[in-house]
């Protein structure tokens, strides 16, 4: 990193908090998610972290240096809540942000999320299993990238066939999270992400996703499987020369757009994030959110 660089990010007010990396443990990692309930089978352990706040340098960060950068992107939706308002609206909106930040040929949304922080254990329990139970998913609470590398490419080939058949083919793809809160700032629960120029391309270990009617108890989430073919996310270990940013009191206009996989590895190309509980505003709300994936290519 050059030196002018690490000078300005350092210079930047920080925060102190327990982000929750992967334990040694079982050798299958498996991620259950049920209406509203999410159970790993993996041991997490909380690590004190330092958290830098992007917010007063936010035009500094660029999403093939960082992985990530935070944008205005006012939205028409009045209510999250409303699925019928979301659904005719945000997905069209977020590929038209995405198109614009990335410059692709082609946004492909791949759908959306609500997320709250309302019912979480606090800091003090952080590193304890939960279980959440209602109607929108948990903020997610352990070091994560949304997709396991090794199997981008062939999930790429079958989005592109999909929103452009018979078409040339693509050079490149980046597969994104758009990510904004709609509660009022400050948020007790944001957003981490981190710097992918800290992160190691031979980080992460799958951990392959289950989206089941009734969430599995005890040896029944280690029962063979067909883990192979399911979609996976990369979870990590605790590696001390992790950067970590995130952007204070953010508002509903706003959105933090970062990467999961680009296939492009010269550039910065995948962003672990985490949920993290900021100890910086003892008053905050609670966090709600919506989060949408969505895949660009470049033709």
């Amino acid at each position: 990193m050059a030196t002018r660089q690490l000078d300005i990010e350092d210079g930047v007010r920080t925060t102190r908090a327990n982000l929750n990396y992967l334990l040694p443990g079982p050798d299958i990692n498996r991620r259950f998610v049920s209406a509203g309930v999410e159970v790993n089978t993996g041991s997490y352990g909380p690590y004190l972290t330092t958290i830098r706040d992007g917010r007063a340098i936010r035009d500094h960060f660029r999403f093939d240096t960082h992985g990530f950068q935070l944008l205005d992107a006012p939205t028409t939706v009045r209510d999250f809540h409303d699925k019928a308002e979301v659904e005719a609206n945000y997905q069209d909106e977020v590929r038209d942000y995405v198109q614009q930040a990335f410059g692709a040929d082609i946004v492909m949304p791949m759908g959306w999320m609500l997320r709250t922080s309302g019912d979480i254990p606090k800091a003090p329990k952080s590193d304890q299993p939960y279980r959440h139970y209602g109607g929108i998913q948990p903020a997610a609470g352990e070091v994560h990238v949304d997709t396991e590398p090794s199997r981008q490419l062939a999930a790429a080939h079958r989005a592109y066939d999909k929103v452009r058949p018979g078409g040339p083919g693509f050079k490149r793809f980046i597969i994104s999270s758009f990510w904004r809160t709609f509660s009022p700032p400050p948020q007790e629960c944001p957003l981490a992400v981190c710097d992918a120029r800290s992160v190691r391309d031979d980080e992460g270990t799958p951990n392959v996703l289950w989206v089941v009617d009734k969430i599995p108890e005890g040896e029944a989430m280690f029962a063979p499987m067909d883990d192979d073919n399911q979609m996976a996310a990369a979870i990590f270990r605790h590696n001390p020369d992790h950067r970590w940013w995130y952007f204070s009191g953010m508002t509903k206009d706003e959105a933090l757009l970062f990467k999961f996989h680009d296939s492009d590895r010269s550039h910065a190309w995948r962003t672990p994030h985490t949920a993290f509980w900021d100890a910086s505003f003892p008053h905050a709300n609670v966090r709600e959110s919506i989060e949408c994936r969505s895949i660009a290519f470049f033709e």
